[in-house]
This record gives C-alpha cells, sequence and structure tokens, in this order.
C-alpha cells in the first residue's frame, strides 16, 4: 500500500549564514539567488510540486526579508515560525513550530540544500518508503559522487533493509541530504530550546527506527560564496544533459 504524502512540511531557515559573508551581511541566506531563483525557493517548488499543502518557514537573521518573501506564495501556503528573538537550532525550531505542524509526520527540509534532475520523484519516494510502525525518521540520502559543495565526510552506513548507522569515518557511507520525513512523538516532553535534531538521530538509530533512502538526480548545498559557482555549473550540466 502506497503511503500518504505528508501535508506539511518544516523548512529550516534560521541560520545566521555566516560562512556566506560577505553577501548575508544584508541578504539572508535562504534569500541568496542560484541560478536565478533563491535557495529557499528551490525546496518550497519541490514542496509544490509533490502536492504539499503547506509548509512552515522558521526565520532569525534578517527573517523579516524571508517572512516577506515566502508570505506571498500560494503553494504551498507558507506559515511563518519567528526565532529573530532566540536562535533554537534544528531540533528547538521544529519544536517551537509543531503546533503549527501537527500530529501526522511530516517533511523535513534545509533551506539551503536542494536537488536537481530527479523528475519530481524524490519526495513522494520518501512518502512510499515512509512505515510507521517501524520508523521514526526517514532521511534521503545523497551518495558523494550526486553531491556538489559538500565538504566533510559523509554521516551514515545503510543496511539491506534501509536502516542506519552514524558512518563514523568510514570509508564508505551516504550524505544526509537535508530531506526527511518525521514523526512528531519524537519530540514528545521537549522543549522549544537550542538543540540539534542530532540527539533525535541518534535516539532512533539506538532504538533501531532510523532510515535511509537513496535519491535520485544530484544533490546541491551552498555554503560559502565560493560554492554558488559550483552549484551553478552542476544546475547547468544537468539542463544540457536533460535536452
Amino acid at each position: 500500500m502506497t503511503a500518504r504524502l505528508p501535508s506539511t512540511a518544516m523548512v529550516l531557515a534560521a541560520g545566521r549564514g555566516l560562512r556566506m559573508r560577505p553577501i548575508t551581511e544584508t541578504l539572508p541566506k535562504p534569500l541568496v539567488p542560484v541560478a536565478g531563483r533563491p535557495l529557499i525557493d528551490w525546496g518550497l517548488d519541490s514542496l509544490a510540486a509533490a502536492g504539499v499543502a503547506r509548509a512552515v518557514v522558521n526565520v532569525h537573521h534578517l527573517g523579516e526579508q524571508v517572512a516577506a518573501h515566502v508570505g506571498s506564495r500560494k503553494r504551498p501556503e507558507v506559515t511563518v515560525s519567528d526565532e529573530r528573538d532566540e536562535l533554537l537550532d534544528s531540533a528547538g525550531g521544529i519544536v517551537k513550530a509543531l503546533p503549527l505542524l501537527g500530529s501526522e509526520p511530516f517533511f523535513v527540509l534545509n533551506a539551503d540544500t536542494f536537488w536537481v534532475a530527479d523528475n519530481g520523484a524524490n519526495l513522494p519516494a520518501l512518502a512510499d518508503a515512509w512505515d510507521e510502525g517501524r520508523m521514526d525518521i526517514l532521511l534521503m540520502l545523497a551518495e558523494p559522487g550526486q553531491a556538489t559543495g559538500h565538504t566533510g565526510k559523509t554521516d551514515f552506513l545503510r543496511d539491506e533493509t534501509g536502516r542506519l548507522v552514524r558512518a563514523a569515518g568510514a570509508g564508505s557511507g551516504s550524505i544526509y541530504a537535508g530531506a526527511a520525513i518525521v514523526h512528531p512523538r519524537i519530540f514528545a516532553g521537549a522543549t522549544a530550546q537550542p538543540h540539534s535534531l542530532n540527539l533525535y538521530f541518534d535516539r532512533a538509530i539506538a532504538a533501531g527506527r532510523l532510515f535511509g533512502l537513496p535519491m535520485q538526480g544530484a544533490w546541491i548545498t551552498v555554503g560559502t560564496p565560493d560554492g554558488l559557482a559550483a552549484a551553478e555549473a552542476a544546475i547547468a550540466r544537468m539542463e544540457a544533459t536533460a535536452s
């Protein structure tokens, strides 16, 4: 049976963008253009194409600019979670937004990573693979050869069932590609204080309930001004191949 597509998403857009300075001294990182499109719109457009109705976007640095930009969207409809008074990190931001996200599983997307050349398949594929009985979190994974702009090590090792453990410096492994499905039950008892999603990844690993799904296409992360040219070159290559 095909799983139902989550109707809601959390888009994590509240970072300071310190590595992207001097651009982010006046422009928040989610609005930095890549190939003519603000970073955050790559993810929001993917959600819209998949049929996700609502997104919650958290804001912090120059948050009024992000709020104004996403407020004009119709698909998905966007609600802003304001963290300008206190930056709450990835998990803290989600906990604060839980009243807006509801009690059903939802997508989580990073605002500064995106993917191309998947023919709209990645988010529906995550929904198809989601199994609430076995999973608390399902991550979209990229292989190093699919990634542009990634400078770190791999994040997870995946077994034949899709279950994940930390790569812990292993020579092989996959990269967390900045998209996931999360069940809100994992945040039971949590407070909206600064803390990372990595805590919940590790809890899910310990319970055998963290899973991953390989993505299609190419994955792009933009961390510094120098990374913009590499990102745009990768997009141009994908578009040329598609044509």
